[in-house]
């Protein structure tokens, strides 16, 4: 059996929540679980793009470095025969 965790939503919330799961002929937990799961990516997401842009930053690399760079590496790789 699943660990269980119990949520308050407002009124209102859940019931956006059962209607679409009525919608999608789903279960609210199916519903509300793939809304964390996508919410958790989300936050994945801006973290990798918060730090690559940190990255960016302290080796002065701005957005228009970027073709060269490309064009580096796919130059490096033809040379090794990638």
């Amino acid at each position: 059996m699943p660990d269980t965790t119990s949520v308050e939503l407002s009124n209102g919330l859940m019931a956006e929540v059962e209607e679409t799961a009525r919608a999608q002929n789903r279960k609210p937990v199916e519903v509300l679980e793939d809304a964390v799961r996508q919410y958790l990516d989300d936050q994945k997401w801006e973290r990798l793009v918060t730090s690559g842009e940190r990255r960016a930053k302290e080796k002065g690399l701005t957005e228009a470095d970027v073709p060269r760079l490309i064009e580096e590496v796919r130059a490096e790789k033809r040379a090794l025969g990638r």
